[in-house]
């Protein structure tokens, strides 16, 4: 009987020999490391409950943006799978049939890796081994149902299964943290963290900038219609997401682009921002002189900050409107990094306590503008492959456009950026797996010995995601 692809010992590694010998060979000694994941959008209201998952539908489905655009493309309703509208109208709330429907069209998945990391989580998590379709969803999903109330698929006992030994979910400036102070309260800390992310009060692109910013001056107890009230404003909510672990802080912007203003010039936008009399430009620009403010603020406090430029977020105003953000309506863009970053390098690219992660959706600049800045520039390191990109070709294309030039101990390892929790074992093993099949082709060429790759292996399937975001 032929072993389904998914459990195969070696996929994933090279075709030829020797170097899937020498993948072999160097993969066990990192398949079994701790996972660090920095970096990600898993809900923290899981780990503050510790509640059992509803249903499977609310696991593999529901918070998976990755899945859930491949069935719009062909037509499948929202609706129909159950995603909450605003307006509150119908939707589907059996999950059973909304699991039907997504097991009818699971071959959309064949060659992505939504399904891979949806096989793998059936297998290590569920011991399923059967391929999800229409004749199996029933028995697949009573038998996801069964588990779900045993206290070892319990979300903090999940983390434990797989050895996470850090987590970092991902929060807003005007997020008080709840969840947060109860693990805090039940000293359930260190392990989860919370990472910040100012875009709901440096996007002016936002329809509710203004509010933002009025309730942020209100959290914070600063006048920010003054820019040092705003600044001031930040170094406050840093100070407090700090206290729960925060590490780094993250930007989702659609260009790399930075600013550095005058004085006169921050306060003249800031009254347009404030008096909604802004247009693109004027938030292009609010944006870009609030990344160089955050570098500053980076210095300061030792924040790693993390760039993730290139992605036009939101592009169907229907589901915008209808459902509201990240249900799979992102696309990438073009993104110059180089000429970018170009006024925040200049102002304190040279600070030894500057660490900026730079993570890229256009992979046109890889070996043209990342590779050599990081290689340059001791304050940058180059991010794994994100969103798209997060798969094993992406992984290669990577590898193979920024190694030679950055080398490996400028990238910054491994973060899964994951809302779906049990894809996170999945997506390092992925990871993992690359990492052994690219330093095995090398050992195989003779470009580098054996136990350089098997150095070079742990520290970037473990030690180089701690050593990028300062966790000790």
């Amino acid at each position: 009987m032929t072993q389904p692809a998914h459990l195969h010992p070696d996929r994933l590694f090279p075709a030829s020999e020797p170097a899937r010998s020498h993948a072999r060979d160097l993969y066990p000694a990192v398949k079994d490391l701790p996972i660090v994941s920095p970096h990600g959008h898993t809900d923290p209201s899981w780990f503050a409950g510790n509640a059992r998952f509803s249903t499977p539908t609310a696991l593999f489905l529901t918070p998976d943006h990755y899945v859930l655009r491949m069935l719009r493309s062909r037509g499948i309703s929202y609706d129909a799978l159950g995603i909450p509208r605003k307006d509150g109208g119908s939707i589907e709330t059996d999950g059973r049939k909304a699991w039907r429907l997504f097991a009818e069209n699971y071959h959309l998945f064949a060659g992505t890796p939504s399904k891979t990391w949806i096989d793998h989580s059936l297998q290590a998590v569920f011991g399923i081994t059967d391929e999800l379709s229409s004749g199996t969803a029933d028995r697949i999903y009573d038998a996801i149902e069964a588990k779900l109330g045993t206290p070892e698929l319990l979300p903090r006992a999940i983390l434990d299964r797989f050895n996470v030994e850090v987590i970092a979910t991902t929060e807003f400036a005007l997020d008080t943290l709840p969840h947060h102070q109860k693990m805090e309260t039940d000293g359930y800390i260190g392990r989860v963290r919370t990472t910040y992310r100012p875009d709901d009060v440096t996007d002016p692109s936002r329809p509710a900038i203004v509010d933002n910013l009025k309730t942020f001056g209100e959290l914070t107890g600063e006048n920010v219609a003054t820019w040092s009230g705003l600044i001031n404003a930040h170094r406050n909510r840093r100070e407090y997401f700090r206290r729960f672990g925060a590490v780094a802080t993250d930007h989702g912007v659609p260009t790399a682009n930075t600013a550095d203003l005058s004085a006169p010039e921050k306060q003249a936008l800031l009254d347009k921002i404030l008096a909604g009399k802004h247009d693109a430009a004027d938030a292009e620009l609010f944006r870009a002189q609030m990344m160089t403010e955050m570098a500053l603020l980076s210095v300061e406090d030792g924040m790693v900050m993390q760039i993730h430029a290139g992605s036009r977020r939101n592009t169907d105003p229907l589901l915008f409107n209808e459902r509201g953000p990240d249900l799979g309506a992102d696309i990438p863009g073009p993104t110059d990094y180089v000429g970018g970053m170009r006024a925040l390098l200049s102002r304190c690219g040279n600070e030894p306590n500057l660490r900026l992660i730079m993570f890229v959706l256009d992979e046109t600049t890889y070996a043209r503008e990342l590779a050599p800045m990081a290689g340059y520039w001791s304050s940058l390191l180059i991010g794994p492959p994100w969103w798209f990109h997060d798969s094993p070709q992406g992984i290669r294309r990577y590898l193979d456009q920024v190694v030679e030039t950055a080398g490996f101990y400028n990238l910054a390892g491994f973060n899964d950026d994951t809302r779906a929790l049990l894809s996170i074992p999945a997506r390092h093993d992925v990871w993992r797996r690359e990492v052994c099949g690219f330093l095995g082709t090398w050992v195989g060429e003779n470009r580098i010995s054996r136990s350089s790759a098997q150095e070079i292996a742990a520290h970037l399937s473990y030690q180089a995601a701690k050593d990028a975001y300062r966790i000790k």
